[in-house]
């Protein structure tokens, strides 16, 4: 009792004036009585300070792995402002939950705002993923790429739908995904060819390498960002030397991009102008390059690790265990 007589107070902060932190914090794993407490007076805070709250929330959970908005952000889904269902999509980005798919289709196919369905089309990718890894029925998977693929096809949707959606049917491993991919890059729109690029790294698949490599030389730097990633998604070592200068590269997050991409990379050569970024860069080149030695030595352990041999005597036979131990 004592915890929803904060969150009303929470609440009816909240439609006065902007939260504190701290006040914030009354949200996190909401449930039972709570949870409906919050969602019947929710609708009563102004719509500006629901969608900055919401944002908030998404800065604080990207900061604290204890904290738990995933109800806040699922009440969200329904709310009538665009701002706060796109956030609220946002929130979720790691929920994995396959309750999820269903209301993510529908916003997707039929919600009014541009911006939820683009958002919508983003979020999709990480279940199309695990529908590939097999942790989706069948009839899971196959309404994923429906949808996708309608939204891909449909000529009344609008390209920035369009591009995610092209984005997230890349997981997909069938055929027709190198189809749309080509169709995407052969598009006039300059949007379209991005994801087109960014599509062509997840896939994994080699076979766009001269493409992508192709596209590091462009003048464009949001192409040339992804391309620089895409190197790193595809594992082109052949890339090393062009990433290499695309560290000093004039847009700072082809800088960023070109730095991590070396680290998945993880040549020899790699490292070494990893090194030299580690010493010579700025703050923001040197953590990256940081972080991107670390992943190449984890990689190293890794493959390194030595696999134990067991003797016979090492193993237990059925008989050596009791029933209490397979419980």
């Amino acid at each position: 009792m004592e915890h929803n007589q904060d969150l009303q107070g929470v609440i009816e902060s909240l439609i006065q004036q902007d939260p504190s932190t701290a006040q914030l914090y009354e949200l996190s794993a909401l449930s039972g009585d709570a949870l409906e407490l919050f969602r019947k007076t929710w609708p009563t805070v102004p719509p500006e300070r629901r969608a900055s709250v919401t944002i908030e929330l998404i800065d604080i959970a990207e900061n604290d792995f204890e904290v738990d908005f995933g109800p806040v952000f699922r009440t969200g889904l329904q709310d009538n402002s665009e701002a706060v269902r796109t956030a609220a999509i946002e929130g979720l980005w790691e929920a994995e939950d396959v309750a999820l798919v269903r209301p993510l289709l529908k916003m997707l196919d039929s919600d009014p705002s541009v911006r939820v369905r683009e958002a919508a089309a983003m979020s999709l990718s990480r279940f199309v993923l695990m529908a590939e890894l097999g942790k989706l029925p069948t009839s899971v998977a196959d309404a994923l790429w429906d949808a996708l693929w309608t939204a891909i096809h449909a000529a009344d949707q609008e390209v920035d739908v369009r591009r995610r959606a092209v984005e997230s049917l890349a997981f997909f491993d069938r055929p027709e995904v190198h189809e749309v991919i080509q169709a995407a890059y052969a598009d006039v729109e300059p949007r379209m060819r991005i994801s087109a690029i960014f599509a062509m790294g997840r896939t994994g698949d080699q076979e766009w390498s001269d493409v992508v490599m192709a596209e590091l030389e462009t003048t464009e730097p949001e192409m040339r960002y992804e391309a620089t990633r895409a190197c790193g998604e595809l594992q082109l070592l052949e890339a090393t030397p062009a990433l290499s200068l695309l560290v000093a590269d004039s847009d700072p997050e082809v800088r960023l991009a070109a730095v991590w991409s070396l680290g998945q990379i993880g040549t020899p050569e790699a490292r070494r102008v990893l090194d030299i970024c580690l010493e010579e860069g700025d703050e923001a080149i040197q953590e990256a390059a940081d972080d991107a030695l670390s992943e190449i030595d984890f990689l190293q352990d890794t493959l390194e690790f030595p696999m134990v041999d067991y003797g016979a005597d090492d193993l237990l036979d059925e008989e050596d265990l009791d029933e209490e131990d397979l419980d």
